[in-house]
C-alpha cells in the first residue's frame, strides 16, 4: 500500500500544475456551463481515474523506460509515432502556456506587467538548463500538498460563507468564455478536460509506472491518484463557482479566491502557484529537449535553451488565450491516446494479471534469496525462477535483476530487516559498483554461479572485458546486460 500511495501522490502531481493550479481551465472547461459545469467536472474525474488506472498497468507490465516504448508496443507504428508526436507537442504547449502563467501570476498579484513574471520564469528554466533539475523538481513538488491543503481550506470557508444567491451565480458563471473547439458542449467539454489532463502527464506516468514490478500495486497508485485529483477537480469547482462574483474576469480565479479571503493569504498562495507553474513548466521543456537529444545528448542544452526562447516569445500571446485554443487541441489528440491505451489494456488485461502473479511469486523467491536469515534456493526453485522467467515478455535475466532490485529497495527500507543495500551494490542502481545483471551462458537464462556469488558477497564477480565479449558472443549478443 505504502508504494500504491507514493505512485498517487505523483500522479496527483503530474496533473495540478498545468490543469489545476490557476482555476482558468476549470472556469472555461467547467463553469461557463453553469451548473452542469459541476456536472461535468465529476464526469471528468471518472475518466481521469479510469484511464490512470490503466496507463499506470500499462506501464508496469512493459517495464517502460519512456512512453514511446509503450506505444509501440500497443499500437501500430503509424499510430505509435502519432502518439509520440502528441506528446511531444503537449510538452512544448504546456511549457509556453505555463510562461504565459508566471507573467499572469505576478501581473494579478502585484501588478506588474505580464513580461516581468514570464522573464523571470524564462530566467529561471535557463539557469535550470545547468542545474541537476530532478532534484529541484522534487524540492518543489513538495508545494504539492499545500496548494492540495489551500484548496480544501477555501472548501471550508466557502461553506461556512455559502451564498444565498446561486442562482445569480449560475447565470454570471455561464458568462465566462468556455473553451474554443468543444462546440458549446458540457458533456465534450468534460471529455476534452480529461484527455487534456493525460497527454500532459502520460509521458511521465509510464515512465513512473515502469519503476514498479507489480502491475497491481500501480494500477491501484493511479486509481487513489485519480481519486484524488478527481475530488481535488469537484472541490475546486465548486468553491470556485460559489465565489463567482468575486473571481468574474481574473485570470488566476483561485488566486482571487484567496486574495478576496485575505492579501496576506493570497499572497501566500501566490508564491505555492508560481512554483508549481515553474515545475510544470522545467518538467515540458526538459522532457521535450531529452527526447529531441536522445541521439545526441551532447546537443541537450543548446534545443533546451532554445525550446524555452521559443517558448518565451509565444507567451505574450496572454495566458487565458492561449488555455483557450492550446488546451482544446491537445485535449483531442489526448482522446486518440485514450482510446488506443484503453483498447490494449482491455486486449492484454489476461496478460497482465498472469503477469502480476508471475511477478509476485519471483518477489517472493526473491526475498527468501536475498534474505540473510533464510536458506539459499533450491534446485527446484531456481528451475521455478527460470521457468517463471521465461513465460514473460521481458528479458529473462532483465527481470529477475529487476525484481530482485525492487525486493533488495523493501528489505534495505523494512527495519526489522538485517539486508543492507550497502552491502549489496549489485542490487542498488545508485551506487558506483552497480552494473547491472551478469552476462547469462548462452545455453540458460540465468547464470546461477554468478548470482550465488552476488548472494554471498553482494556483488557480482570481476569480468574482464575480454570475457564479457567472449560471454556475448557466445550468447549470440541476445542477453545484454540490463
Amino acid at each position: 500500500m505504502r508504494k500504491a500511495v507514493k505512485v498517487a501522490l505523483a500522479f496527483v502531481g503530474l496533473l495540478v500544475g498545468a490543469g489545476f493550479a490557476s482555476g482558468q481551465e476549470t472556469i472555461q472547461y467547467f463553469l461557463a456551463y453553469g451548473y452542469w459545469g459541476i456536472v461535468g467536472s465529476i464526469l471528468a474525474g471518472i475518466v481521469i481515474v479510469v484511464v490512470g488506472t490503466t496507463l499506470f498497468q500499462l506501464g508496469s507490465y512493459y517495464l517502460a523506460d519512456d512512453h514511446s516504448a509503450v506505444f509501440k508496443s500497443v499500437s501500430r507504428p503509424v499510430v505509435s509515432t502519432f502518439m509520440d508526436l502528441s506528446t511531444m507537442f503537449t510538452l512544448f504547449a504546456i511549457g509556453f502556456v505555463m510562461i504565459a502563467g508566471a507573467g499572469s501570476n505576478l501581473e494579478q498579484q502585484f501588478g506588474f506587467p505580464t513580461w516581468v513574471g514570464a522573464v523571470i520564469m524564462t530566467i529561471a528554466l535557463v539557469a535550470s538548463g545547468f542545474l541537476d533539475v530532478d532534484k529541484l523538481t522534487n524540492v518543489i513538488s513538495v508545494i504539492t500538498p499545500f496548494l492540495i491543503l489551500a484548496v480544501i481550506g477555501a472548501l471550508v470557508v466557502t461553506i461556512l460563507n455559502m451564498p444565498d444567491h446561486m442562482s445569480s451565480l449560475n447565470e454570471l458563471a455561464m458568462q465566462n468564455d468556455p473553451a474554443s473547439g468543444v462546440f458549446g458542449n458540457w458533456f465534450l467539454s468534460a471529455l476534452n478536460y480529461a484527455a487534456l489532463c493525460v497527454l500532459v502527464g502520460v509521458s511521465m506516468i509510464l515512465v513512473i509506472a515502469g519503476s514498479q514490478m507489480n502491475p497491481r500495486e500501480a494500477g491501484l497508485g493511479g486509481l487513489l491518484g485519480g481519486i484524488i485529483f478527481s475530488v481535488l477537480l469537484v472541490t475546486l469547482a465548486f468553491v470556485i463557482f460559489a465565489n463567482m462574483d468575486g473571481v468574474f474576469g481574473a485570470d488566476f480565479p483561485l488566486l482571487m479566491v484567496f486574495d478576496n479571503m485575505h492579501p496576506a493569504v493570497g499572497l501566500v498562495v501566490s508564491i505555492i502557484i508560481y512554483l508549481m507553474v515553474y515545475n510544470t513548466a522545467v518538467g515540458m521543456f526538459y522532457a521535450m529537449a531529452r527526447r529531441m537529444s536522445a541521439k545526441h545528448p551532447e546537443r541537450f542544452r543548446p534545443i533546451y535553451f532554445t525550446v524555452v526562447g521559443i517558448g518565451f516569445a509565444l507567451s505574450f500571446i496572454g495566458f487565458a488565450e492561449l488555455v483557450n485554443w492550446v488546451y482544446p487541441v491537445i485535449g483531442y489528440l489526448g482522446m486518440v491516446l485514450i482510446v488506443v491505451m484503453v483498447y490494449a489494456w482491455i486486449k492484454d488485461r489476461t496478460l497482465i494479471q498472469q503477469e502480476t502473479k508471475r511477478r509476485e511469486r519471483l518477489a517472493a523467491l526473491a526475498e527468501k534469496a536475498l534474505d540473510p536469515d533464510a536458506k539459499e534456493l533450491t534446485d527446484s526453485q531456481r528451475e521455478e525462477v527460470e521457468e517463471l522467467v521465461s513465460e514473460s515478455h521481458v528479458e529473462e535475466t532483465q527481470l529477475w535483476q529487476s525484481v530482485q532490485e525492487e525486493v533488495a529497495a523493501d528489505l534495505d527500507a523494512d527495519p526489522a530487516s538485517e539486508f543492507s543495500l550497502e552491502d549489496t551494490p549489485a542490487l542498488n542502481p545508485e551506487s558506483d559498483e552497480y552494473e547491472g545483471a551478469p552476462e547469462s551462458p548462452a545455453d540458460a537464462p540465468i547464470d546461477w554461479e554468478a548470482y550465488d556469488e552476488m548472494y554471498h558477497t553482494g556483488s557480482f564477480p570481476a569480468v574482464t572485458p575480454e570475457e564479457a565479449e567472449h560471454a556475448k558472443r557466445g550468447a549470440g549478443g541476445s542477453n545484454a546486460a540490463s
